[in-house]
């Protein structure tokens, strides 16, 4: 599968968002991915629906909007209308994780489910037939910098796997966390192929250089 980088905007300058994004864009990233966190699940507050809105007149790439809230599934509507492409939900925050998953991809964006570090990976298995992207927590959620959770590659392999003997050998596994040019190929090579990365992006020298490496 080809492999897709996706800058967190968490390690932007929020100041200068929408020049971000479309220097992001300038230098061939796939996607944004918008860290949406309520202070509630998470304790950080990020931003919300608003700030995507905000954000989509300023680029054409599809907005990964990763939603660390409460209750996600009261959240759709508002992340669609701003305008986002996906919407990803954690496990641990939906009661009924498949049916906000439907509701999601009902409502026309794709949907992806989210499982934390410390949730076996088999709780998102429920979810492999109704999500387009799985993503997989490689640091705690909530701040930014953290460094890459090694176990978290076991995860990966187990859920592509998974994919695979499913029928979904198509769906995306996205990671998110410590993600860095030393250890990409690792997490690549255990099935992911959507890779977000926010420090190594938005502190590089050259960002499209550092993209163009991600990809392995």
């Amino acid at each position: 599968m080809n492999v897709k980088i996706a800058p967190s905007i968490l390690a932007s300058d929020f100041s200068e968002v929408g020049k971000t994004v479309q220097k992001l864009q300038e230098s061939g990233a796939d996607y944004v991915h918008c860290d949406v966190m309520d202070g509630n699940f998470v304790p950080p507050i990020t931003f919300g629906d608003q700030m995507v809105g905000a954000i989509r007149p300023h680029t054409s790439l599809p907005l990964d909007c990763h939603l660390m809230v409460t209750s996600p599934e009261t959240r759709v509507q508002a992340f669609v209308k701003a305008g986002a492409d996906i919407i990803t939900v954690h496990v641990e925050a939906c009661a009924d994780l498949v049916k906000t998953l439907r509701a999601i991809r009902a409502s026309g964006v794709k949907a992806g489910a989210v499982l934390n570090p410390a949730t076996p990976v088999e709780a998102i298995f429920p979810a492999v037939r109704e999500a387009d992207m799985l993503l997989v927590m490689s640091v705690v959620p909530g701040w930014g910098g953290q460094k890459f959770i090694p176990a978290s590659l076991q995860k990966i392999a187990r859920l592509r796997a998974y994919c695979i003997e499913a029928g979904r050998a198509d769906a995306d596994i996205e990671v998110d966390g410590g993600i860095t040019e030393d250890n990409v190929k690792e997490v690549i090579a255990a099935g992911a192929n959507v890779i977000v990365a926010g420090s190594t992006v938005f502190r590089a020298a050259d960002m499209a250089a550092t993209i163009r490496r991600l990809r392995g």
